[in-house]
């Protein structure tokens, strides 16, 4: 093109002028410290091209302000944010074009603002866009030049345009490994996440525990939970919750839900009353709208009987000794919605049968023909292990739906008592 012939004709006639770029060019690539080199930069620029100003102004993530991130010259304006498009600078964005303005008070489009504020004064600017392909990133600007006439002309024009491709490139490129560098900050911190969850559910346990539990997470962290731990007579307190939603909120939720749940749980023999305090606690602080839908219980191993409650969960379901099955229902709001509920406790004897709590993960996760298991294929896998332990049953339907290779679409947890 003629700008390209242009600017190698005055790099020929020139060579300081590529002594010039190639520095530039290198500290760029040197320095990770984005706004110290940009800072020196400008300072190198400024010299180069006889002004008494430069500035480098970036448009912020909403594309309606820029901000000055470095700048050289007698008063500092680094850090000074104005409109998208006011001034030159505006103009230089949003019509995406070099602006010459050898006159300010003859050019409409200089406002004086910035001069009002620092006292400087701005008698000619030459302004090129930043950018790297279509991506506007902002705009490259030097001010009065000191010649003897104090005009910018074409040199000058070429020049800068060959600057800010340059300038360009190294906020690109900052922006970019910034991006990654945030990437895997978040990363490692839902890996932290995800170890800090998993210690706070049971540890695995041998297969006689008559109470056993299972959660597979649809992401790094999860909303769903279970827990059991033993009681000083000898029953054990179990639950089993889901929080509404997903990623870093469900899951605050849900450590938050789990760890009450182990207190209360330790002291409190009245499952419908332990409900209604978790109830109560969570109602004064969820946000968002967020809630949690639970069962809790207590089994005796000694009797068989279970006393348990439900708020607003799907019916645990009751695997009796001949093979039936019966879904036990119950009309109590989910945690969180509102507080001052009472929930129902409700009596359950085994007598040599077994209790099924689960999440929605389970009934609507896909088998290996992409079909959801639903309720039928969730009785016949545990009927397939009807003989075995609970923790062999839950480990069967955990086979079926969280195949290696295969990704949850929602978090799997199950709990067995009995």
């Amino acid at each position: 093109s003629d700008l390209a012939r242009a600017a190698q004709d005055q790099l020929a006639q020139r060579p300081e002028l590529l002594t010039l770029l190639a520095t530039v060019s290198q500290d760029f690539a040197a320095s990770p410290a984005m706004e110290a080199t940009l800072t020196n930069a400008t300072r190198q620029i400024m010299a180069y091209m006889e002004t008494e100003a430069v500035s480098i102004f970036l448009l912020d993530d909403t594309g309606e302000h820029l901000t000055c991130l470095a700048c050289a010259g007698p008063v500092s304006i680094e850090g000074l944010t104005i409109d998208a498009t006011q001034g030159i600078v505006g103009r230089t964005v949003s019509e995406d074009c070099v602006q010459m303005v050898r006159d300010t008070s003859s050019d409409s489009g200089f406002t004086g603002a910035v001069d009002d504020l620092t006292g400087f004064r701005t008698r000619s600017i030459l302004c090129a866009p930043l950018k790297v392909k279509s991506r506007i990133l902002g705009a490259l600007e030097v001010i009065n030049k000191r010649s003897v006439d104090g005009l910018f002309g074409d040199n000058d024009r070429q020049l800068l345009q060959a600057l800010a491709g340059m300038v360009s490139l190294a906020i690109s490129n900052a922006q970019m490994t910034a991006a990654l560098v945030e990437q895997e900050r978040i990363r490692r911190e839902l890996e932290l996440a995800r170890e800090i969850q998993r210690g706070l559910l049971p540890a695995a346990g041998s297969d006689d525990l008559p109470v056993c539990g299972m959660n597979y997470p649809a992401m790094e962290v999860s909303g769903d939970f279970f827990d059991y731990f033993p009681l000083a007579d000898g029953r054990i307190a179990w639950g089993l919750g889901d929080v509404s939603g997903k990623g870093m909120n469900a899951a605050m939720l849900m450590a938050k839900t789990i760890s009450l749940f182990r207190c209360l749980g330790k002291t409190t023999a009245d499952m419908a009353q332990l409900l209604a305090t978790l109830n109560d606690e969570i109602s004064e602080t969820a946000s968002h709208g967020m809630f949690v839908t639970m069962v809790v219980g207590i089994f005796d191993p000694q009797s068989g009987d279970v006393r348990f409650a439900n708020a607003g969960h799907q019916p645990p379901l009751y695997r009796s000794r001949d093979g039936s099955y019966r879904e036990i229902e119950a009309e109590c709001p989910p945690l969180g919605v509102l507080s001052g509920v009472q929930y129902v406790e409700q009596d359950l004897s085994l007598d040599g049968g077994r209790l099924f709590v689960f999440t929605d993960g389970v009934t609507e996760g896909r088998t290996i023909s992409g079909e959801m298991l639903g309720l039928e294929g969730l009785l016949a896998l545990l009927d397939a292990q009807s003989g075995e332990t609970a923790a062999a049953q839950l480990a069967s339907v955990a086979a079926v739906l969280n195949r290696p290779g295969t990704r949850l679409f929602d978090d799997l947890t199950m709990l067995a008592v009995g």
